[in-house]
């Protein structure tokens, strides 16, 4: 291969990472909804999901980090417990019962809210700075507020089915489980559960930005949260399921492939793509690819899951994809001329909001994670980008 070939190769290959990265996370969307809805209890695909994401990063920490780790005190640990029940534990337990009773596609496109969630998170914390006589603010402004008009869109108006042309005549396969899916009531607690989720996922990007600055070993700090996650929503399961043990049984079927994808692809492998990413192109283009992946949810859901999607869905979420840019654009020139940060808040500055123009941000977790090692860029982002090490939905 020539030079010009490998200049090519090395402007696509970000790209193309960024999109595998994204069917990756879709399809853990896809497969979660599959095995919650086939009767898999949420509680137990946390456990063992964390436990997989454990297995994964513990050899990359012991290795990449060994001599790095400074002291585990007992300040640090008590915020690692904190880590472990905002994000493994509660976090992603409301996100999986969350689209367990809506879908894949309205879940994986109201989880955009993430980066505004947490902008207002850091604004009352007087973690971020808000000039309001500044574009990059007014931006910012005017992104949060499209961001929660779609959620309350999606929230409020379903409107008529939107029936995409791969899939049509594939619905109402069967109407009684369709109507169940459907029902207000059942809706609407499956979408407070998912925005619940958002307001734990900003948390926990609250103390994992304060926690790095004592514990500066990324990887570590992942394996140990993940770890600990599993420990205690293991014991939170005990409870939840203590008259139905055989809800801890995992055979060879699409249960087991949820928790070993989840826990490999949305968090092991995304948690090194997302950061290679970030390192060579910055946070603000790993955070742009975000939508693509409620795209190809939406197609995914439609023709395996035989979802339906509704016009206020479909509003909703261009309206929130407007917001999201628009408060990316804000961000992405936070840091004038690449100046450092000086004052304390600007230090302590959120890792989903602190989109500098130089591009060192760290990694991306999409939600996620999308929501998920244990959330996902993610999501994590999934849905924003948050600091090196963080952890994906």
């Amino acid at each position: 291969m020539g030079v010009m070939g490998k200049k090519v190769l090395a402007d696509v290959k970000p790209y193309l990472m960024m999109v595998l990265l994204q069917v990756g996370y879709a399809g853990m969307y896809i497969v979660s909804v599959a095995s919650l809805k086939q009767g898999m209890s949420h509680f137990v695909l946390v456990t063992y999901r964390n436990i997989a994401a454990t297995a994964v990063m513990t050899p990359f920490a012991i290795l990449f980090e060994r001599g790095l780790r400074p002291k585990m005190t007992v300040p640090i640990f008590i915020k690692i417990c904190g880590l472990a029940l905002l994000e493994p534990v509660i976090d992603q337990n409301l996100y999986y019962l969350g689209n367990k009773l809506t879908s894949a596609s309205f879940s994986s496109a109201l989880v955009n809210i993430l980066p505004a969630v947490t902008f207002i998170m850091a604004i009352i914390l007087r973690m971020e700075k808000l000039r309001l006589r500044s574009t990059h603010s007014q931006a910012k402004v005017a992104g949060t507020i499209c961001t929660v008009t779609g959620a309350v869109l999606m929230i409020m108006y379903h409107g008529p089915v939107v029936q995409f042309p791969w899939a049509k005549g594939a619905h109402h396969a069967d109407p009684s489980a369709a109507a169940a899916a459907q029902s207000s009531s059942t809706w609407l607690t499956g979408t407070i559960m998912i925005i619940g989720s958002c307001v734990a996922w900003a948390g926990f990007f609250v103390l994992q930005s304060n926690t790095l600055n004592s514990y500066p070993a990324p990887l570590t700090l992942t394996s140990v949260i993940c770890a600990m996650g599993a420990v205690i929503n293991a014991a939170v399961t005990l409870v939840a399921e203590r008259r139905d043990m055989g809800a801890w049984v995992v055979g060879f079927d699409t249960r087991l492939f949820t928790v070993v994808y989840s826990g490999v692809v949305c968090s092991g492998v995304a948690f090194y793509v997302q950061g290679l990413v970030t390192k060579t192109r910055g946070p603000v283009f790993v955070t742009a690819f975000q939508p693509l992946c409620m795209l190809m949810t939406a197609v995914m859901g439609s023709i395996l899951l035989k979802e339906e999607t509704t016009l206020g869905s479909v509003i909703g979420a261009a309206i929130i994809v407007l917001g999201l840019y628009s408060l990316i654009w804000g961000k992405s020139n936070d840091i004038i001329d690449g100046k450092p940060p000086n004052s304390v808040a600007e230090k302590l500055a959120l890792p989903l909001t602190s989109l500098g123009a130089n591009g060192n941000g760290g990694a991306n977790c999409g939600n996620g994670g999308r929501h998920v090692c244990g959330g996902q860029v993610a999501h994590d982002v999934e849905t924003a980008a948050p600091v090196k090490g963080a952890i994906c939905h």
